[in-house]
């Protein structure tokens, strides 16, 4: 019932999806069933936020601990490949197709209040170290304009590989962007771009 979901939800929004519908997607009989496994469809959004989550979470720790292991990181790019690599996975590993980039991004765009509820500063460790070594690896950028710019990279990762989860569900669709090999590493190119270049005198002298 979960898959079938996030999938609706993924597809429609969440405010496009009926209980009923969910129900029918999943194979169920009962209309009670979502109510008696979620309590209900709000509560059921929650749970699917929390799993992935999670997921994004424990991959991105595992891999800022062998960084660690290995003394490092030693340069931003270590650094983001840990914060983005998670969210790519997801587009590539889950057995029934990704939906969930395409999930989150519309209950950020339009429940945000629930999204708050549910992750708010929970299940983010992984994204507070890498922030912290942001910090570290990035002193010369004053930190406020370094946490926007985490803020936006965070954002257009969610937005990019949405963009990948798509072409699953439109059996016609060609995507010329996935299917270059450089893509990823270009992607990652572009984000530290974003991270390490120089405030311009128009933005420090907003900045105060």
């Amino acid at each position: 019932m979960k898959a079938a979901a996030q999938r609706l939800f993924a597809l429609h929004g969440i405010d496009g999806v009926t209980v009923a519908d969910i129900v029918a997607a999943a194979g169920q009989r009962n209309k009670a069933s979502l109510q008696y496994h979620f309590g209900s469809k709000e509560e059921l959004v929650g749970e699917l936020l929390v799993d992935g989550a999670q997921k994004v979470d424990a991959v991105r720790q595992a891999l800022l601990d062998q960084m660690a292991a290995a003394g490092g990181p030693r340069h931003v790019r270590e650094v983001l490949d840990a914060f983005i690599r998670p969210v790519y996975e997801l587009t590539v590993t889950e057995a029934e197709g990704s939906t969930y980039l395409r999930f989150l991004s519309n209950v950020q765009l339009t429940h945000r209040a629930l999204f708050r509820a549910y992750i708010g500063t929970k299940w983010n460790t992984g994204y507070r170290r890498c922030l912290e070594h942001f910090r570290q690896l990035l002193a010369d950028i004053p930190e406020p304009l370094l946490e926007q710019r985490m803020s936006l990279v965070a954002i257009y990762t969610t937005s990019v590989f949405s963009i990948k989860e798509a072409p699953a569900d439109e059996p016609h669709a060609s995507s010329r962007l996935w299917r270059r090999k450089f893509t990823l590493d270009n992607i990652l190119d572009t984000f530290e771009a974003m991270l390490v270049c120089a405030p311009s005198a128009a933005t420090l002298d907003k900045l105060g």
